[in-house]
């Protein structure tokens, strides 16, 4: 079994206006930050010991569900 974790994050020219408002609020509590962006983190197990096999897996599950390719990036590791 193989580990992925993954990690969405939207495109650099898409508005993300959660990381906005996180980024305001930390900064009106006086912290040093330049900039926030948003993103979601996962973890998906798969039955597969071949890498070859769940890399080209991973990158099917990413573009298919776990995220928006009009919109969003993603990259992933697989450990195990």
């Amino acid at each position: 079994m193989l580990k992925a974790r993954v990690k969405v994050t939207l495109k650099k020219s898409i508005l993300d206006p959660q990381g906005s408002a996180a980024e305001k609020a930390l900064k009106s509590m006086q912290y040093p930050v330049e900039s926030v962006r948003i993103g979601k983190f996962m973890e998906v197990v798969l039955n597969e010991d071949d890498k070859d096999k769940a890399e080209k897996i991973m990158h099917e599950i990413c573009q298919k569900l776990l995220s928006n390719p009009v919109i969003e990036d993603y990259s992933f590791e697989l450990e195990g």
